[in-house]
């Protein structure tokens, strides 16, 4: 009795089909694109402006490390304390986590924290939150509405 060894080893041609199938409809998808018959995703602040979207409410915020560890959130118009963020506080660590990602922004750009970040809710209900130094402009719904109500907690009347 002879055993009969075999070193070869096959994929299943549909497999192979589907994984070609996958690379070229990637790389037909991306080529359209590229060339602008595509459109790239929306840019919701090009979006909101074409649609001729207002703002509602506009404020602007500046974010201070305190010795205790807490944030202290001010309004640059009227220098209010709108909120000291300290730890455990629900919805204080998204803030505090969105705000550490800003700032390494503009430490990488060579920008302290003096100038102010621009909170905007807009008339289609969106929040952004937008750095005029950097450039850097983060649509806050998209983080769900739990995330999305802790910064509209920093507006006047913690609106929507």
């Amino acid at each position: 009795m002879s055993l009969v060894h075999d070193h070869e080893q096959t994929m299943p041609k549909g497999a192979l089909t589907a994984a070609l199938v996958l690379v070229v409809t990637a790389l037909a998808l991306t080529t359209l694109v590229k060339v602008g018959v595509l459109n790239r995703e929306a840019i919701p602040a090009v979006a909101r402006s074409e649609a001729h979207i207002a703002p509602t409410l506009v404020r602007q915020l500046t974010f201070t490390d305190r010795g205790d560890g807490a944030v202290v959130v001010r309004d640059v118009t009227t220098g209010e304390t709108v909120r000291i963020l300290v730890d455990g506080v629900p919805g204080n660590g998204f803030v505090r986590g969105v705000m550490r990602g800003m700032a390494r922004e503009r430490h990488i750009r060579g920008v302290g924290m003096a100038p102010p970040f621009t909170l905007t809710l807009w008339k289609n209900g969106t929040l952004s939150l937008d750095d005029k130094s950097t450039g850097r402009s983060i649509e806050l719904g998209s983080f769900g509405p739990d995330n999305r109500a802790a910064f509209a907690a920093l507006l006047p009347g913690g609106a929507a």
